[in-house]
């Protein structure tokens, strides 16, 4: 393994920690919509978006985390590999990797749980679209 190998992930993992931080700055907006609408009215969807929003920062952190360290642990497999520690460098190489794929794993949690929150908000459209409309039995005008 040469010192290459582990540089071929930093643009990867660099790409990956962007997407993450645009996740959570969207996470951070829909809380402050949120908490704003909350104190305006109390609505039961809000309560079911928070969890689901709780949850989803979490997930947010820990793939955060994951792939700083997968970061980290990539740079110091190169370290080490510039140091002709090669068994060292590919150990820190391999961790690097199985910690990118939690971070990755995590993702997958924290999509899902989006999709979730996705699903609630348009029941909660189409149950209002449903009470809104009129009734076969009711015309305007007639009476």
């Amino acid at each position: 393994m040469t010192l290459t190998t582990p540089a071929l992930l930093f643009p990867a993992i660099s790409l990956l920690l962007l997407a993450y931080t645009n996740r959570f700055l969207v996470l951070a907006q829909l809380i402050r919509k949120l908490a704003q609408e909350e104190r305006d009215e109390h609505l039961e969807t809000n309560t079911r978006q928070i969890l689901l929003l709780r949850r989803r920062i979490s997930l947010t952190k820990r793939m955060q985390l994951a792939g700083v360290f997968s970061f980290l642990l990539c740079t110091l497999s190169m370290f080490a590999l510039f140091l002709s520690l090669e068994l060292t460098g590919m150990v820190l190489f391999g961790v690097s990797l199985v910690t990118l794929s939690v971070s990755l794993i995590y993702s997958l949690w924290e999509i899902q749980i989006s999709t979730n929150a996705l699903n609630v908000q348009l029941k909660d459209v189409e149950d209002q679209m449903r009470s809104s409309r009129p009734r076969a039995g009711n015309r305007g005008g007639d009476t």
